[in-house]
């Protein structure tokens, strides 16, 4: 069953993020982009309210994905990006991305907070970030 709404062009849309973010990361590390995209569409808070579908959280600007801001979100999206796309859809969290909103690329350690989030963790060179269960209640 899915936590978000979405069609097959929106999951298509997700898993073409999902790549264009974290291809070089692997699986994991797309489902966790994944993870990030759908938590940004269920939570409602913070730099996200009124983002209710995939496209709405893909092309969100500002403060949406550097893929679609700097022009690397152009591959289609292949099979198995779209069957990890319907993973995270269907609710299936990766940890340190579980109810991360937001993910970047440091050039050296992960800082211990992002915009006054905390840091929930690091995977290969992703650090991610989540907010309070004050902040952002409808995530947790």
């Amino acid at each position: 069953m899915a936590v978000i709404k979405t069609n097959s062009e929106h999951t298509k849309m997700l898993a073409r993020l999902m790549r264009a973010e974290a291809e070089g990361e692997g699986d994991l590390g797309m489902l966790m982009v994944g993870n990030v995209g759908v938590n940004r569409i269920r939570g409602n808070c913070l730099d996200f309210r009124n983002i209710r579908s995939i496209p709405d959280m893909v092309f969100q600007n500002p403060g949406g994905f550097e893929a679609t801001q700097k022009g690397y979100f152009y591959q289609r999206a292949r099979d198995s990006e779209i069957r990890l796309a319907e993973r995270v859809i269907r609710g299936e969290r990766q940890h340190p991305a579980s109810f991360a909103l937001w993910f970047f690329r440091p050039g050296g350690d992960c800082p211990s907070t992002w915009y006054n989030q905390a840091h929930s963790g690091r995977f290969k060179s992703h650090c991610f970030f989540q907010p309070s269960w004050e902040d952002c209640p409808t995530l947790f």
